[in-house]
């Protein structure tokens, strides 16, 4: 398919839809880049608005839309916000990804009050990758849709469902869940060593610096922690960690009850 000539006014109209797409909402625009990632939003099917080829790059695939721009060199830099682009970018229509049914009584994820997009990317991917189906956030979580968020997810963010709620109201739809608040090596924590991470359960991770509220710590019905030699993990480390060590239990579970 012949590309059309390159847009080289960093005013142009699809320039600036790049530059400034921060769809937060199902149906909204947010922009991605790299070819990694368009190849991810392809695969999941997200609906693709416009594709965006920075002038002398090859379309590295069947590109997914027919709606081209080739944009000169410093335009396209001007648009993404990463210090090396890759030289292609995307507008996509963010996805309504479908929740599973709470009732399946699985194992989930609720993070308060997390700011850094690469730690709640982070804990996106490996949700995906530990078989958790759904992650809670409460509402002064950052946003899934955060271009970091979703570059440090590499495309599990378009796939695990997200719910943003208050605690209150995701204590209240999880009503049967056992919550097992994560904190630092302390009196009263049960190692996760000793702790039954087996469904249906609820593992909190607070904020990076504060780690969970009082309010966190009064709904969960036990706390846990990672033995090791430092006082506390990394935000996104830890929550990885505990969601590997639920997937460890579930599959020794299954593994003890075929035997």
């Amino acid at each position: 398919m012949p590309l059309p000539p390159p847009i080289t006014s960093r005013s142009n109209a699809r320039v600036k839809a790049l530059r400034a797409a921060d769809g937060a909402q199902p149906g909204e625009l947010i922009a991605i880049e790299g070819e990694n990632l368009i190849r991810e939003a392809h695969r999941s099917g997200l609906r693709f608005d416009t594709l965006f080829l920075r002038e002398g790059a090859e379309a590295p695939f069947d590109l997914p839309t027919t709606n081209i721009a080739v944009v000169s060199r410093d335009v396209f830099a001007s648009a993404v916000d990463t210090a090396s682009p890759q030289g292609i970018a995307a507008l996509v229509v963010i996805p309504d990804v479908a929740a599973p049914s709470l009732s399946n009584h699985g194992v989930v994820l609720v993070i308060e009050s997390l700011q850094d997009p690469g730690n709640l990317g982070t804990l996106i991917r490996s949700a995906e990758a530990f078989g958790i189906p759904h992650v809670f956030t409460t509402p002064d979580t950052v946003s899934r849709w955060n271009p970091k968020t979703i570059r440090a997810s590499a495309g599990s963010a378009f796939r695990i469902p997200v719910t943003r709620a208050p605690l209150s109201e995701i204590k209240s739809l999880l009503h049967d869940y056992r919550f097992l608040a994560a904190v630092a090596q302390q009196q009263g924590a049960t190692p996760t060593t000793e702790a039954s991470l087996l469904a249906p359960c609820a593992l909190l991770i607070g904020n990076e610096g504060a780690g969970l509220s009082a309010s966190a710590l009064a709904l969960a019905d036990a706390r846990i922690h990672i033995p090791c030699a430092v006082e506390s993990l990394n935000a996104a480390i830890a929550g990885s960690t505990l969601m590997y060590e639920a997937l460890r239990q579930r599959l020794r579970q299954h593994a003890e009850g075929t035997a």
